[in-house]
């Protein structure tokens, strides 16, 4: 045992957070954003606010460079605290402690990679605990991780890391240990006392913070074992659980920490074949093997299923699976690895095709059906089942029922059915006991909180279903009431889904759904009629009422207090918080509103103090404060200041008739100071619809695929976000018909310059962009990011991301052919952009990456060979073993670089790069970026 004593702060950083009011820099004065502004740019990770409403801390983070975190007092009698390089931050039960971790400067990081310093030499985290009564920083050094209890946040763990000389380093290294070792340090925020443990494989907290359970690497006589005790930290007793075994896994406490579980094995992790066995810990103290009725057929107990307590205590459930098969070919020994034969065979009877197998090939390894036992008979019973599909529990897992949802005999349609049918079970927690419901639901059924009902939206009948597991009725929660509970604006050949559902309440006794418009409660067994919790003021107003999930750890909604919504204006898209009391029928009370997104707020757990997020294309989403009742908000945080030094602009909600007369939204975006007597070049990008995003912030950012709003704005220009309404079976038509004549209403409003006009989009937006281009010569440049040009070789391909079958994309989803190949061939071919390559005059940069897991990147190379073939200027962008959206930093930059300078050279005349003049032939690969412009 170690004592660490509270001494008064290892200095890091402390000062007095305040806002100066800038007056603003005159536009002569602002310069336009740049591909080097990205790095420094601002955004909250994180925030969390302490359980009595008097703290806020905020963790802001750059897109590259060290973030920090901001503690800010409710009170104004105490001072903000500005941590730099803060994470995980984390405030005490008590409200008197935060605590986090302190990670290393990005640049002290980078420069000794530069040198070649070893792993092993790069500075380690600090644990930082902060006394904010008293403003006082506390450090240890050497951290690795710290965890606290779920519930009770005054204990934490962390795990020290010994500096080590680089002959020690090499040692470990070359030991190869089955699991790491740390030293383990677990303390209270109020005490002096911390518990030193060394040789550490594993631990955890009991959720109530009484216990902690440790696994120890003991080394004795040259041999091995490990040992497993329990903690009392209040008492500081040890119990020691076991110290035969070699291997530990899954420990687990029940809720109230009296009851413990974990598997172990005689077997060490390097045996061919390991085998676990369960033990339980009841009230008395005893450690116990649970013994298997063989009747049972569980063939072995997995290492790979989680153990679980119900929230009661009396079920353990726990995971089984099946005996590997054995082949004697693959057990053969005289045969050698190179004689071995390697093929994929599909079949055609396959429930899965081969790619969708492979992919999910670790997972099938580890596939677990569930078992329970009682803790109190110490029966155990096999819940799960082969031959029945997923299982599925109430929350806390005390339900007398579970269900379980089997797709098996309708998974062969997945490929182009992806609303395939399940089949519904009723399962008896007691005894395993299964008995079918129904069958062939086109719905996801999940179950109550307090186990009474399966309940699911049914997609052919519009309704949402409930189905009674005692009484086996079956319940149609919806029908008849007066309100749309589908998603009225789908426009692809499936079933549309719903609105959603808030919950339900306490005891299963109201289900809690959302109209077009309004939230209503409904009685499951229809002995009462149906209530509006928003009045129809929804409907009257066309706001969107939804329910915000305050309490993320409760079961129900609680409908004994009042219950806040969001509420949005689906005419301006202003929106707001709004409170609403589900006693009485009145409209909803409006908290706070504005010209804004509203969103992420949070409630401290005494129901005091608020905090949420407000934002607008010109303001970053801050944080605001507020207390019950919403009287006053105060903005807590002021991030990316920069933006002041900066061209920015504005955006406007905007509205124009399509080709078959229907009215359709989109968004304008215009540079600051914008002058309507001036002809501005616009880029023009789109995917679906957007409208709703008007309020939202937009950060500058190097590009993943698509074009940064933001910067194309701040360096002059116009971006237009149109809208697409699709007809089934034309989806290019569709795109044409709406993004036409939304670019033609805009030129119309007098300052577009029609000569100077871009296109861009990505993925379905790239397609669509592809597809435009064979109609019309209107733009002067596009960009089409993993397009498909050719449906009819795209039908038959692969999404290796998931490893399906592309059909249903075409059949049923975004594509919207609605038909096979076979049925609609010629839907196939007048949709596809590659058979039309020879209309086509517009110059064209195309990205397509080599391990594209969503569109296959020969479909990005069929069109730039179809473009190349018919003389139109392209070019062709691939990234080395990067994804359908890029994933690394360094070449996002890259294509922002690249995207900006295309579009630049053929919308502002600026002089062409000497990558589009000259390429880069493979020789110069990796040697030149050749960003510079050429002289013409």
């Amino acid at each position: 045992m170690i004592v660490i004593n509270n001494f008064k702060s290892l200095y890091l950083f402390i000062i007095v957070f305040f806002c100066l009011s800038r007056s603003g820099n005159g536009q002569e004065n602002k310069r336009a954003l740049a591909h080097k502004d990205y790095d420094s740019w601002e955004s909250i990770s994180s925030s969390t606010i302490s359980n009595d409403g008097s703290w806020v801390g905020v963790e802001i983070g750059l897109q590259d460079g060290d973030g920090r975190v901001e503690l800010v007092p409710a009170s104004t009698s105490k001072s903000t605290l500005l941590i730099p390089r803060l994470t995980k931050l984390v405030f005490s039960d008590n409200n008197r402690w935060a605590i986090g971790l302190l990670v290393p400067e990005k640049d002290s990081i980078r420069n000794m990679k530069l040198q070649k310093v070893k792993k092993e030499k790069f500075p380690k985290d600090t644990l930082l605990i902060v006394n904010l009564e008293l403003g006082e920083l506390r450090k240890i050094p050497h951290v690795k991780n710290y965890s606290m209890p779920a519930d009770n946040k005054m204990w934490f763990a962390y795990e020290v890391s010994e500096e080590m000389s680089e002959s020690k380093a090499e040692d470990a290294e070359n030991e190869k240990e089955e699991e790491e070792k740390i030293t383990l340090h677990v303390a209270h925020f109020e005490a002096d006392t911390v518990f030193k443990l060394e040789n550490v494989t594993d631990y955890g907290f009991a959720a109530n913070g009484k216990q902690l359970y440790y696994v120890q690497r003991i080394n004795s006589d040259q041999k091995r074992s490990n040992r497993l005790d329990i903690i009392g930290l209040e008492s500081g007793q040890v119990m020691t659980i076991n110290d035969s075994l070699k291997q530990f896994k899954k420990m687990v406490f029940s809720e109230d920490g009296d009851q413990f579980a974990f598997l172990g094995c005689m077997d060490a992790e390097s045996d061919e074949s390991i085998s676990f066995d369960l033990f339980y810990m009841g009230l008395d103290g005893n450690v116990k093997k649970v013994a298997l009725d063989p009747d049972l057929e569980i063939e072995k107990i997995s290492e790979h299923f989680p153990l679980s307590f119900s929230k009661d205590g009396q079920k353990l459930f726990f995971g089984w699976q099946k005996y590997p098969q054995e082949y004697a070919y693959a057990a053969d020994t005289t045969i050698l690895d190179e004689e071995r034969v390697s093929v994929d065979i599909w079949g055609w009877q396959d429930e899965e095709i081969q790619p969708m197998q492979l992919k999910n090939l670790e997972e099938k390894k580890k596939e677990s059906f569930v078992a329970v036992y009682h803790t109190e008979s110490g029966k155990v019973a096999s819940l799960g089942d082969p031959e029945r599909g997923d299982l599925f529990f109430n929350k806390d897992k005390t339900g007398k029922w579970a269900i379980a949802l089997d797709d098996s005999p309708y998974r062969r349609n997945y490929s182009w059915d992806i609303q395939i049918g399940k089949d519904l079970w009723r399962i008896l927690t007691e005894s395993g006991e299964a008995v079918l419901l129904e069958e062939e639901i086109i719905g996801n059924p999940r179950i109550s909180p307090s186990g009474k009902y399966a309940f699911w939206y049914s997609h052919p009948d519009s309704v949402w279903v409930a189905y009674g597991l005692e009484s086996r009725e079956k319940l149609f929660l919806t029908a008849g009431i007066e309100d749309v509970f589908y998603d009225d604006l789908h426009d692809s050949p499936v079933l549309p889904g719903s609105n959603g559902h808030a919950g339900w309440s306490a005891d299963d006794r109201y289900f809690l759904v959302y109209g077009k418009y309004d939230t209503w409660m409904v009685d499951p067994l229809g002995k009462e009629a149906p209530v509006n919790l928003s009045n129809g003021f929804g409907e009257t107003h066309q706001v969107e009422f939804r329910l915000l999930d305050l309490d993320p750890d409760a079961d129900f909604v609680d409908l004994e207090e009042d219950l806040i919504f969001s509420g949005k204006d689906m005419v301006s898209m202003s929106s707001g918080f709004y409170l609403i009391d589900p006693k009485k029928k009145k409209n909803p009370e409006l908290l706070v509103d504005g010209k804004a997104a509203f969103f992420g707020l949070k409630r401290s757990k005494d129901k005091s103090g608020f905090i949420y997020q407000k934002s607008t294309f010109q303001e970053s989403p801050d944080i605001f404060f507020t207390e019950k009742g919403f009287n006053k908000s105060e903005q807590l945080t002021r991030i990316n200041s920069q933006q002041e030094d900066l061209l920015w602009g504005e955006v406007e909600l905007v509205e124009y008739r399509v080709n078959d007369g229907n009215m359709m939204n989109g968004l304008l975006f215009k540079p600051e100071n914008f002058d309507p007597q001036k002809k501005y070049p616009m880029m023009v990008y789109f995917y679906e619809r957007s409208s709703e995003s008007l309020h939202q912030y937009r950060s500058p950012v190097p590009s993943a695929s698509i074009i940064n709003i933001p910067y194309f704005v701040s360096n002059g220009y116009l971006v237009f976000v149109p809208e697409i309404q699709y007809k089934i079976g034309l989806p290019g038509p569709s795109a044409y018909d709406c993004v036409v004549p939304g670019v033609q209403a805009m030129i119309a409003k007098g300052f577009v310059d029609p000569a100077n006009i871009g296109i861009q989009g990505q993925s379905w937006g790239g397609y669509q962009v592809a597809y435009i281009i064979t109609r019309t010569n209107m733009f002067k440049a596009a960009g089409a990011g993993a397009p498909v040009a050719n449906m009819t070789s795209a039908y038959g391909g692969i999404r290796w991301g998931t490893g399906m079958s592309r059909m249903f994309q075409y059949e049923q989803t975004q594509s919207r052919i609605g038909g096979t190949l076979w049925e609609k061939p010629m839907h196939y071919l007048e949709n596809s952009p590659l058979f039309y390559a020879d209309r086509i005059q517009t110059p064209t940069l195309i990205m397509h990456n080599d391990a594209d897991g969503a569109v296959p990147w020969y479909q990005g190379i069929e069109f730039f060979m179809g473009l190349k073939r018919n003389d139109v200027p392209s070019w062709l962008l691939v990234y080395n073993n990067e994804d359908h959206n890029l994933k690394e930093r360094k070449n996002k930059k890259d294509l922002s670089i690249r995207l900006a300078q295309f579009f630049d050279h053929y919308l502002k005349e600026a002089p062409a790069p000497l990558w589009m003049e000259e390429g880069i032939p493979a020789i110069e690969k990796g040697k030149t970026l050749k960003y510079e412009l050429s002289d013409d």
